[in-house]
């Protein structure tokens, strides 16, 4: 078959993007072929030069790295960015982010369609480095701002139920039943459980600083909680720790209750939907508000609320609807 490109360029992907492919370079090349600028830019790659503008989006990651607003983000967020980064840089690292439009926005997002989590994070990603860039100065509008993220097609996070939170306890002893209370209890998330200290608490609660809102939030011990922490050796200055008092890390925590997951059959329910099981009790109790969720999630956002806790707010305010038709009905048979 006869081909319309010229030599060493080649459209690669789902969506046919062209590259510049010769003695180890590989460059996309943005411009349409056919076109002044597409002939200027592959003589460019043929007298093997690649002209990167002075400001781009590479350039743009270094500062963004470099920033207090960098060494501000929780560890965890700094870590799912690095990774999205290291994609834009690769893959854009010599455009120029005053370029940029939105609709090449969509077209990053419609080839990494079939994963679309990670075609929504990286998005997020990108409205995270060009916010920065408008705030250096680089750019005066933000092109990611407004794209439509992709519906997720994996299962969605649900709070673990009460029968295997029981099964869970039934299995689990020493470090790992104590890391799950109190992911239970504090309706935490694991970096800031594993970050508590002795001296964060008063015997009636914690006083903490959420490492990803920086929200400060006093948390009151549960009974059960209380019982649990009254039962253990203090070996250090964290509370969830090594045998010789050090801190552990998210990765040994993690497999410490992955392992009884597994034993129970608790594989869809992550240590994250532990903060959603707590969310959800508090809802499912007569009287209490999206407030009270508020004052334990931390969360601001009322959306980020009816996330964790809606199925419960809807099954209570179904059953009141209901109990409010029988009561109804009920009254107009006396009459």
């Amino acid at each position: 078959m006869k081909r319309n490109l010229p030599a060493y360029v080649y459209a690669k992907g789902k969506r046919g993007y062209l590259y510049f492919i010769r003695s180890g370079v590989c460059q996309r090349i943005h411009s349409e072929p056919g076109t002044p600028e597409f002939a200027a830019d592959y003589a460019i790659l043929m007298r093997g030069r690649v002209v990167a503008p002075k400001r781009n989006i590479g350039k743009l990651i270094e500062l963004f790295m470099r920033s207090p607003k960098w060494a501000n983000y929780a560890h965890n967020t700094r870590r799912g960015y690095e990774r999205h980064l290291t994609y834009l840089r690769d893959t854009a690292g010599n455009i120029d982010p005053a370029k940029l439009r939105t609709v090449h926005v969509y077209e990053m997002r419609d080839a990494l369609a079939d994963k679309p989590t990670d075609a929504n994070r990286k998005i997020d990603t990108l409205v995270a480095l060009l916010n920065y860039g408008i705030q250096i100065g680089w750019i005066d509008r933000n092109p990611a701002h407004g794209v439509e993220r992709l519906k997720a097609t994996g299962r969605k996070r649900k709070p673990w139920p009460v029968d295997l939170i029981d099964a869970f306890r039934a299995e689990a002893d020493g470090r790992t039943l104590l890391i799950f209370e109190m992911l239970l209890g504090t309706g935490q998330r694991i970096n800031d459980v594993l970050a508590l200290r002795w001296s964060d608490m008063d015997g009636d609660g914690f006083q903490l600083t959420q490492g990803k809102t920086k929200a400060e939030l006093y948390i009151p011990l549960t009974d059960r909680l209380r019982a649990v922490l009254a039962s253990q050796r203090r070996r250090g200055m964290f509370i969830i720790c090594h045998e010789d008092g050090t801190k552990i890390s998210y990765q040994l925590a993690h497999k410490d209750v992955m392992t009884v997951r597994k034993k129970i059959g608790a594989d869809e329910y992550d240590i994250h939907a532990l903060r959603y099981a707590a969310a959800s009790e508090i809802a499912a109790i007569p009287g209490m508000t999206r407030d009270h969720i508020q004052a334990i999630t931390g969360h601001a956002d009322a959306a980020m609320i009816r996330r964790y806790a809606g199925a419960a707010v809807q099954k209570i305010r179904a059953t009141e609807a209901q109990k409010a038709r029988a009561d109804r009905t009920n009254t107009k048979r006396e009459h």
